[in-house]
């Protein structure tokens, strides 16, 4: 079983959870009547937050540091892409100045959390078991 520290499954992993959270506030912020005029940013922007997620726990399951790290920086790289999205988005009136300062905040904090989970374990001596 891979774990690292009291994490035993990616579902564990707080920037999982935070990645989950934006995942859920995309769809539902992209649910609406503006963004069914212009799909493929709709799915750009979904696919995006879906990818940063995916990565973090495909990477928590290849049971190497090394990989997870990589895999830690490919999910930073998709918050990254939804924030650009985003500003897409409220400059076409589709989210509303609220809506776009909620997701591009918790895109800003999901960033930095993997930014700050990333160098714990680049310092850490523990290997992934």
């Amino acid at each position: 079983m891979t774990s690292i520290g009291r994490a035993h499954g990616f579902e564990d992993l707080k920037v999982w959870q935070a990645a989950r959270e934006l995942v859920r506030f995309v769809y539902g912020a992209t649910n609406n009547q503006k963004f069914q005029r212009d799909l493929s940013l709709r799915d750009q922007l979904r696919r995006a937050a879906v990818s940063g997620m995916a990565n973090i726990a495909e990477g928590f399951e290849r049971a190497s540091k090394r990989e997870f790290i990589r895999f830690l920086y490919m999910a930073r790289g998709s918050s990254g892409e939804v924030r650009s999205h985003l500003y897409v988005a409220r400059d076409l009136g589709y989210l509303t100045v609220t809506e776009f300062n909620h997701a591009e905040g918790q895109a800003v904090r999901l960033s930095k959390g993997i930014f700050r989970f990333i160098r714990h374990l680049e310092l850490s001596e523990s290997s992934m078991e």
